[in-house]
C-alpha cells in the first residue's frame, strides 16, 4: 500500500516538521512493516510553470517530426514575452495548455535546463511529459495536457503535487484494514497519540423503496449490499489533477473519472466499489452462485468459465461481474479519451455505443473466503480481490456509495437520484471476554487496566467491566477473534521495544538428545569431507519416481500426498532425499560449478497404512494427552535420513599430480563416514538398487542385534537415470538411514584409547574367486586376528593372468598393537597368520606368494 503523505494529513494533524522518514517509524513501532520512503520530485527546482502554446512551425528535413513552438509562460522568463523550445511529441496543438520548464530549472535525475541549439533553433526551455517530472503512469503517452482554466506563469510544481513523500507499506494479511488511506491514518493518529478526522463518518440518507432493485440470493456470500445511482452525468469529464496526482502516487492509473472515482474512495476508505453503465444493466442487479456452464467477459477482456463456487454479480441476461474481483465488459463505463495526434478529448462509445451519462454505484460486502478462492481459480489478483480477501469493514458500504456519489455529482456535473437501495443481513456485534490483566501474562509486563482499556478504545473496541473485560470488537478488524489478539494489539501499541529481554533457563541436563549429537555430528564430518550442505523442499510426484527408474511396487511409490500442494506436479512428501539433491546438482552444474559433491540431513515420509485420521484443535485450550496422541497416530512414519550426490572431480589436478574423478566408491566412503560417527562398521555388499547403475551400486549393511540390515545404498547412477535428468556423466549417490545406523551403534561413543605403543604392520594378499565379496573377506581376516588388530584395509585390487580366470586378489595391510606392551614380530606374525586362516577356511582364499 502506497500511501502520499500529503493525503494522510488531511485526516490527522501531523507536526509541519514531521518527515516521511519519522512517520515510517512511528508506524513501525505500531507494528507496520514501512518498507520504503519514496521522495518524490527531490532534487526539483523551478521554474516549472504553465504555457500556452501561441503557434506551432513545422520543421522539416530531419528524420522525426520537429516542430518548433512559441509559448506564452506570463511572467515566469522575467520578460514576459513567448517563449521559443523545441518539441518532437505531437498530442498538443496551439491553444493548449502545457507545462514548461524554463532555463536555470533542475528536473528529478539531476537534469538542469539551459538554453540549447538543436535542430538549428535554439530551444528556451523545454515542454515536458509526465515521464520527465517523475509522475508515474498517468494513462497516457507524450506531452501533458492540462485543463484551460489555469492561466500561463502559474506555479506548475505546486499545481502538479510533484513534491511529496509516499510510504510503501507491506500490509500483511491480518492487517487489510491498512489498505487505505484510512486504516493508515487510524493507525498514525494512535501512534501519534492525536485525534482522527474519520472519512467515513458522512451523512448517509437513509435507504428507502425508490432505489435501484437489488436480489440478493445469497446472504451468506453476500451480507450487505448497497446501490446508488448518478444521472446527468459529463461524459467529456475529467478527473482533476488533485484526483489523478493521487491516485498515481498511490501506484494506480487514471483511466476515466467515473473508474477513478471508485478507486480513490476504494483508497480512502477501504472499500472496494463497481460503477455500472446503467443503460448497460438489463432489470435488477443480482447476488449468487454461478451455474453450470455460465461464461463471463470480464473487464480484461478474457472469457472466463465460471465455477459453481464463484459468486457472481447478474442482470437479466445473466452474470455481468465476479464479485469481489472484477466487473464484466458489458456493463463497462465509457470515458473520454484523448486523441494521440491531437490532443481532443472525446467521449468513448461504451457497451450500449454512447457515452456513459447514468450511472449505478454498487458498494457490497462479499465473505472473504469465497472472493479468495474464486481470485485463485480464475488467477485474478485485482486491487478489489486484494482487500475483500483480507476483510474489508461491512459498516463502511453506505458511506462509500455515499462518497462516490458526492464526487460524481461535484466533479462530473451529475444528479444523484433520491432512491438509496440497501440490502443487509443482519448481524450483531462481534464481542470477546478478556481478563483485565491477561495482557500483562503474556507480555511479561504489569500494564494494569486502565493501559489495557485505553489501548483497546484506541483500536476502536468499546470495552465494559473491571477484573473481566467484555470487549465489542470494531467491525473493520476481522482479524480481532481470540483473547491474544487482543493482547497483541495492547503490546505492539505500549510498544514491542518496551518489553523487557529475559533468557530461559533451561533445567540441567536437558541439552542434545543422543540422536540429536548424532545427527549433527553427520552434518560436520560430511561437510569436514568436502560436502556442501544444501536444503530441499521435502515435495516430489511421480514423475520423478519414474525418472529414477523406480518400480511400481518398490515402496518408495507409496507416498503422503497434500490436499493443498504448492505445485500441483509435486503433490507428495519425498520419500528419498535423492531427487532435492539431483535437482540441485542440476542446477548448479547447468550454472557453471561441474565439480559438486553435495549432502543433506533430514526426514523422508513413509505411510504404513495403519495412520488414523487426525483430530482437528481448538485454540481456546492446550491440546489433552489424548488429543495429542492422536495426532501423533495419524503421522506417517518419518525415519531421518543422510545422503550425498557427486559429480566431477573429487579431487583437482595440479603440479601436485592428477585428479581424481568422482566414483562410486567416494559414495561408499561417504556412507562409512556416516557411520563411523556412530562407532559403527558397515558391512558392503553388490546390490542392485534404482536409481542405481546395476553393476556399480552397493548396499550398505550394518549388524543389528547380531543380524545384518540394510541401512543404506550406494554408487553410481543408471546411465538412463542420468541421460533422463539431464545429469553430468557418471553422477554418484548415497543414501542412508541414520535411524537404523543409531540402533546398531552400541550406546553412546566413546574415545578410542591411544596406546603409546608402537605398531607392527604386516601385509597379506589372497586369492579368491571374483565372486566372493571383499566385505566376507576383510570380516573373516578381523575376526582370525583378534584383539591385537588395530585396524584393516583394502588398498589394492588385481585381475590378470597371473591370479587366473575368474580370480582376483585383494591386498590389506593389517595394523597390530598392543595396549600394554611392544609386540614382538612372532606375536604379529602369529596374528596374521590367524586372520589369514580364517579367511581360508571361510572364503576359499589362497595366500598369494
Amino acid at each position: 500500500m502506497r500511501v502520499p503523505l500529503s493525503w494522510l494529513r488531511e485526516y490527522v494533524d501531523l507536526p509541519a516538521t514531521e518527515t516521511g522518514r519519522d512517520v515510517q517509524e512511528k508506524l513501525i513501532a505500531v507494528g507496520l512493516e514501512v518498507e520504503t520512503v519514496e521522495r518524490l520530485g527531490e532534487g526539483l527546482k523551478g521554474p516549472l510553470v504553465v504555457g500556452q502554446v501561441l503557434t506551432i512551425e513545422e520543421l522539416e528535413g530531419f528524420r522525426k517530426p520537429i516542430r518548433f513552438c512559441t509559448v506564452d509562460v506570463g511572467r515566469a522568463n522575467g520578460t514576459g514575452e513567448p517563449q521559443e523550445i523545441v518539441c518532437g511529441a505531437r498530442n498538443f496543438s496551439v491553444g493548449d495548455k502545457v507545462v514548461v520548464v524554463l532555463p536555470g530549472a533542475v528536473l528529478p535525475g539531476d537534469f538542469k535546463i539551459a538554453a540549447r541549439k538543436t535542430y538549428g533553433k535554439v530551444s528556451h526551455g523545454m515542454i515536458c511529459s509526465g515521464d520527465e517530472l517523475g509522475m508515474g503512469d498517468d494513462g497516457s503517452d507524450g506531452i501533458i495536457v492540462l485543463p484551460p482554466e489555469y492561466e500561463p506563469g502559474t506555479d506548475a510544481i505546486e499545481l502538479l503535487q510533484l513534491v511529496d513523500e509516499v510510504l510503501d507499506i507491506a500490509v500483511t494479511p491480518d492487517r487489510g484494514y491498512c489498505l487505505s488511506i484510512r486504516g493508515v491514518a487510524r493507525e498514525t493518529a494512535t501512534a501519534y497519540g492525536l485525534p482522527l478526522r474519520d472519512p467515513a463518518l458522512l451523512d448517509v440518507p437513509p435507504p428507502n423503496a425508490t432505489g435501484y432493485p437489488v436480489k440478493v440470493a445469497d446472504p451468506i456470500g453476500c451480507d450487505r449490499f448497497t446501490a446508488r445511482t448518478v444521472t446527468g452525468l459529463n461524459p467529456e469529464a475529467r478527473s482533476p489533477i488533485w484526483l489523478r496526482r493521487r491516485l498515481q502516487k498511490a501506484g494506480m492509473r487514471p483511466i476515466s473519472l467515473p473508474v477513478d472515482i471508485t478507486n480513490y474512495v476504494m483508497l480512502e476508505l477501504g472499500q472496494p466499489l463497481h460503477a455500472y453503465d446503467r443503460t448497460s444493466v438489463a432489470g435488477p442487479i443480482g447476488v449468487r452462485r454461478a451455474e453450470p456452464g455460465e461464461k463471463l467477459t470480464t473487464l480484461d477482456g478474457a472469457k472466463r468459465a465460471l465455477d459453481a463456487e464463484d459468486l457472481v454479480i447478474t442482470d437479466n441476461r445473466g452474470p455481468i461481474g465476479l464479485a469481489g474481483v472484477m466487473g464484466g465488459a458489458n456493463t463497462e463505463i465509457a470515458g473520454p479519451v484523448t486523441d494521440p495526434e491531437t490532443g481532443a478529448v472525446t467521449s468513448a462509445a461504451g457497451a450500449a455505443g454512447h457515452g456513459t451519462t447514468d450511472i449505478v454505484v454498487e458498494a457490497a460486502h462479499f465473505e472473504a473466503l469465497s472472493i479468495a478462492r474464486t481470485a485463485r481459480r480464475h488467477k485474478l489478483s485485482s486491487e478489489a480481490a486484494k482487500r475483500f480477501e483480507r476483510g474489508v469493514d461491512p459498516e463502511a458500504t453506505s458511506a462509500a456509495a455515499q462518497r462516490t456519489v458526492d464526487l460524481l455529482v461535484l466533479l462530473g456535473g451529475g444528479t444523484a437520484e433520491e432512491g438509496v437501495t440497501e440490502v443487509v443481513s443482519p448481524r450483531g456485534p462481534r464481542t470477546l471476554t478478556i481478563a483485565a490483566d491477561h495482557p500483562d501474562k503474556v507480555a511479561g509486563v504489569a500494564y494494569g487496566r486502565e493501559t489495557v482499556v485505553r489501548r483497546l478504545q484506541q483500536v476502536g473496541c468499546d470495552v465494559y467491566g473491571q477484573d473481566e473485560l467484555v470487549v465489542t470488537v470494531p467491525s473493520w478488524r476481522p482479524d480481532l477473534s481470540d483473547p491474544n489478539d487482543l493482547a497483541e494489539e495492547v503490546i505492539r501499541l505500549e510498544g514491542y521495544e518496551n518489553l523487557p529481554s529475559t533468557l530461559p533457563l533451561p533445567p540441567a541436563g536437558r541439552g542434545l538428545t543422543e540422536r540429536q549429537r548424532l545427527h549433527r555430528r553427520v552434518g560436520r564430518a560430511l561437510a569436514g569431507a568436502g560436502y556442501v550442505e544444501t536444503l530441499n523442499y521435502p515435495f516430489t510426484g511421480p514423475h520423478i519416481l519414474d525418472q529414477l527408474g523406480i518400480e511400481p511396487d518398490d515402496p518408495r511409490r507409496l507416498a503422503v500426498t497434500l490436499v493443498n500442494p504448492l505445485n500441483d506436479e509435486e503433490p507428495d512428501l519425498r520419500t528419498t532425499l535423492i531427487p532435492g539433491l539431483l535437482g540441485a546438482l542440476r542446477r548448479n552444474y547447468g550454472r557453471g560449478t561441474h565439480d559438486l559433491a553435495l549432502f543433506e540431513t533430514g526426514p523422508v515420509f513413509r505411510p504404513t497404512g495403519d495412520e488414523q485420521p487426525a483430530r482437528r484443535l481448538v485454540v481456546e485450550r492446550r491440546p489433552s494427552d489424548d488429543d495429542i496422541a492422536s495426532l501423533d497416530a495419524s503421522l506417517p512414519e518419518q525415519p531421518r535420513r543422510a545422503a550425498v550426490v557427486l559429480a566431477g572431480s573429487r579431487e583437482q589436478a595440479g603440479w601436485w599430480g592428477a585428479g581424481h574423478p568422482a566414483t562410486w566408491a567416494d559414495a561408499i566412503e561417504a556412507g562409512r563416514t556416516v557411520a563411523r560417527e556412530a562407532g559403527v562398521e558397515l558391512i558392503v555388499r553388490q546390490d542392485q538398487h534404482a536409481p542405481f547403475h546395476p553393476g556399480r551400486c552397493a548396499a550398505l549393511l550394518a549388524l543389528v542385534d547380531g543380524e545384518e540390515v540394510l541401512v543404506g545404498n550406494a554408487g553410481e547412477l543408471h546411465p538412463r537415470v542420468v541421460k533422463t535428468l539431464g545429469l553430468p556423466e557418471r553422477t554418484c549417490a548415497m543414501e542412508i538411514d541414520l535411524d537404523r545406523i543409531e540402533r546398531a551403534a552400541a550406546g553412546p561413543q566413546r574415545a578410542p584409547r591411544i596406546s603409546t605403543f608402537p605398531v607392527a604392520t604386516q601385509d597379506v594378499a589372497l586369492i579368491v574367486d571374483d565372486t566372493v565379496p571383499a566385505a566376507d573377506v576383510e570380516a573373516a581376516l578381523r575376526d582370525g586376528a583378534g584383539e591385537l588388530l588395530e585396524s584393516l584395509r583394502l588398498f589394492d585390487v588385481f585381475t590378470g593372468e597371473q591370479v587366473g580366470a575368474g580370480k582376483k586378489s585383494l591386498a590389506y595391510a593389517l595394523r597390530f598393537r598392543a595396549a600394554d606392551r611392544t609386540l614382538t614380530a612372532e606375536e604379529a606374525t602369529a596374528a596374521r597368520d590367524a586372520a589369514v586362516a580364517a579367511a581360508v577356511e571361510r572364503t576359499g582364499a589362497v595366500l598369494r606368494g
